[in-house]
């Protein structure tokens, strides 16, 4: 839609006659994501409260019902890609965020990492690779100064501060890995999360998952390598009662949960519960 005509669309919320307000509104809440800039700036250029209203009203609502439906989407054509789950998930909100700019991010790392890569090299040899270049080239490290804060667990944050929490930056890790076409994937170990590295020849047993791992990788610890020996000490650490997700793979669904969890404990910290609502909505999306 043209900008100019969008803003005019805009102007007419100011209107007393509630019947146009509403048209208006579900105008603009069909027009979805494209909408929100213009309604930003409209908010900032009055001083009108009630109109303000109005305003964080229909942008609130379109920024839900946007990662809600892309989300779905995402799930419903197999939630292969974890960097598209999180994305969206990211811009509730920031919805300004690019996925291409995201992306981008994601291949460069790759490309560098496919530079220094090869078959003959072992599944370790690989990883130490991936580390270096994630880890020590790229300098992706963990916010241990801030490990509550919520920008920790936004793609878009994370990729521009180079800081993030154990799933944030799991998040990258994975993303990585999955262009390489490397067997990593996720392990939702309660307070951390880490990844398992299986074996390529015996991904179909599904019966003996753990014996197809053949090591751990803690992304929070720039990738610091752990044999099941390390997960069991660090579970009798936490005094916690060992299962079986704790050692296998867990799916990309799972992930997003993880991290929409960690969200709305961020933002209880902060006092923040106006976020929490759409957070536990979208939460109850991924959890169907």
């Amino acid at each position: 839609m043209d900008p100019n005509e969008l803003k005019a669309i805009i102007a007419l919320l100011d209107d007393p006659d509630k019947e146009v307000v509403n048209m208006i509104s579900d105008t603009l809440l069909k027009r979805g994501i494209e909408a929100v800039p213009e309604l930003e700036k409209a908010w900032e250029n009055t001083l009108d409260e009630n109109l303000q209203d109005k305003l964080e009203n229909i942008i609130q609502k379109i920024q839900f019902t946007t990662a809600r439906e892309n989300i779905i989407r995402w799930i419903n054509t197999g939630a292969e890609y974890i960097l598209e789950g999180a994305f969206f998930l990211a811009q509730y909100q920031y919805p300004d965020i690019s996925l291409e700019k995201i992306n981008q991010e994601i291949e460069t790392i790759r490309k560098d990492i496919w530079l220094e890569i090869n078959n003959n090299l072992t599944a370790l040899e690989k990883i130490r690779i991936l580390n270096y270049i994630i880890f020590d080239l790229h300098h992706y490290t963990r916010n241990a100064s801030d490990f509550y804060a919520p920008q920790n667990c936004y793609l878009n944050k994370v990729i521009e501060t180079k800081k993030g929490n154990p799933i944030s930056l799991a998040i990258i890790y994975l993303s990585v890995a999955y262009k390489l076409g490397l067997p990593v994937y996720g392990v939702n170990l309660p307070k951390n999360f880490i990844l398992a590295y299986k074996n390529e020849y015996r991904l179909h047993d599904a019966e003996n998952e753990e014996e197809d791992i053949l090591f751990y990788i803690n992304p929070y610890n720039k990738g610091a390598v752990l044999g099941r020996r390390e997960i069991d000490y660090f579970i009798t650490q936490q005094q916690l009662k060992p299962q079986k997700t704790f050692y296998v793979p867990c799916s990309n669904r799972d992930i997003i949960i993880r991290l929409i969890n960690n969200l709305v404990l961020s933002y209880e910290k902060l006092g923040a519960m106006e976020k929490i609502t759409g957070l536990k909505e979208l939460l109850t999306v991924v959890s169907e």
